[in-house]
C-alpha cells in the first residue's frame, strides 16, 4: 500500500530564515500541493470516463490550503473546509486512497460512506467538520466548535474556510458577529478565485476585498497572496498563535485564482476570458513554488523528481486499489443516514 512515507533520505529541520519554515516543511508543502493537484487531474479523467460522477476541485487554490492547513496544529485544531479544499484534508493526514474512494461515491468512503456529493469533506478522528451543500453553513458550526472549546477550557482553533462567493451569505455574517463578539479562536479563511461559479468578484460585493468586512466586526484582518503557499503560512500561523493565546478571531483573505472550470458540469468559455486564464496559468502556485525553491538551492532537482515519482506511484496505486472498491449496497440506503437506537 502506497502511504504519504517518503522514501527519500531524512532532511535537516533546521530552519531557512528567509522562509521562516525548515527544509523539511517547505518538502511537505511542495507534496502535499503537488499531490492534491495529481489527485484532481485523476479525478477528472474518471469523470470523463464515466467513472465519477462529479467532480469540483481545487486547482489553483493548492497554495493557499496548504499554507494555512500547515499553520494549524494536527490532532488539536478544528478544520471546517469547504468542497474545494482537498488539498487541506491532506495536510490534516486524509489518504489519496481515502480521497479516490470519495469521488468514486465507495461504500467505504469515511467521509460519508458514499451518502453525499464528492468533496463534502468529514473525519471526526481527524477534527474534520462535515458540511452541508448549503454554502457557508460550516462557518456557523465553526463558531459553535469554538464556543464549546471555550467552555471547556480548551486550548484550540478552528478554521472556516469558504470562497468569496459565500461571503454574501447570511451565515458568513452571523459568524463573524458572534465570534467577534465573544472573541473565539476563529480563522475565517476566505479563498477569494475571483468567481463565484460564474459572477465575477464585483458582481458579488460591494467592497474590492473580502477583508474590508472585518472592520464592521472590531476583527483582525489580512490579504495575503494566495498563490505563494510560504506567503500564506507565513499570515495564517501568527493569526493562529495569536488566536490562541485569547487574542480573538481573524478574517484572513487568500487572493488567488481557479485555473479549471467551477466544476465538471461547468463550462467557463462562457463567462471566462482565455487570455485571463492563461496570464493566470503562468502563477501556477506549483510552478512558482517548485522554481522558487530550486532557484534557492533549498532542493537539488533529484530531490524534487523524487517527491513527483513518489506522488505518481500513490495517484497510481490509489485509483487501481478504490476502483476494485465496492459500492454502496442497495439495502444499506438508510445507515449512516438517521440515527440508530
Amino acid at each position: 500500500m502506497a502511504t504519504r512515507e517518503r522514501t527519500r533520505k531524512a532532511r535537516s529541520r533546521e530552519q531557512r530564515h528567509d522562509y521562516l519554515l525548515s527544509e523539511a516543511q517547505l518538502e511537505e508543502m511542495y507534496y502535499y500541493m503537488l499531490l492534491a493537484r495529481r489527485l484532481s487531474e485523476r479525478m477528472l479523467i474518471l469523470n470523463r470516463q464515466g467513472r465519477a460522477p462529479f467532480v469540483i476541485a481545487g486547482a489553483g487554490q493548492e497554495a493557499a490550503q496548504v499554507g494555512a492547513a500547515m499553520a494549524l496544529e494536527r490532532g488539536t485544531d478544528y478544520l471546517a473546509p469547504y468542497y474545494r479544499d482537498l488539498a487541506m484534508n491532506l495536510v490534516f493526514g486524509m489518504t489519496a486512497r481515502e480521497a479516490m474512494l470519495n469521488v468514486l461515491g465507495k461504500r467505504d468512503d469515511p467521509n460519508s460512506y458514499g451518502r453525499q456529493m464528492p468533496a463534502h469533506w468529514s473525519s471526526p478522528a481527524r477534527r474534520i467538520v462535515t458540511q452541508s451543500s448549503v454554502v457557508a453553513t460550516q462557518l456557523v458550526h465553526a463558531v459553535g466548535i469554538a464556543l464549546g472549546a471555550r467552555l471547556r477550557g480548551e486550548q484550540l482553533v478552528v478554521m472556516a474556510c469558504c470562497g468569496e462567493g459565500a461571503t454574501s451569505r447570511g451565515d458568513f455574517h452571523e459568524a463573524l458577529n458572534f465570534a467577534a463578539i465573544h472573541r473565539l479562536p476563529v480563522i475565517f479563511f476566505v479563498e477569494n478565485n475571483g468567481y463565484a461559479i460564474s459572477e465575477r468578484t464585483e458582481k458579488e460585493m460591494p467592497v474590492p476585498h473580502v477583508a474590508d468586512r472585518a472592520r464592521a466586526y472590531d476583527m483582525h484582518a489580512a490579504i495575503v497572496d494566495g498563490m505563494d503557499c510560504v506567503a500564506v503560512y507565513q499570515t495564517v500561523k501568527p493569526a493562529v498563535d495569536q488566536a490562541r493565546r485569547g487574542g480573538g478571531p481573524w478574517l484572513i483573505e487568500a487572493k488567488c485564482y481557479r485555473l479549471w472550470a467551477h466544476s465538471s458540469e461547468d463550462d467557463d468559455t462562457r463567462y471566462r476570458p482565455r487570455k485571463e486564464l492563461e496570464e493566470w496559468a503562468k502563477k501556477d502556485p506549483i510552478t512558482v513554488f517548485r522554481e522558487r525553491v530550486l532557484a534557492d538551492g533549498i532542493f537539488p532537482r533529484e530531490d524534487l523528481e523524487e517527491i513527483e515519482a513518489h506522488v505518481e506511484e500513490e495517484v497510481r496505486d490509489a485509483v487501481e486499489w478504490a476502483l476494485a472498491q465496492p459500492d454502496p449496497a442497495p439495502e444499506d440506503a438508510l445507515t449512516h443516514v438517521y440515527k440508530e437506537y
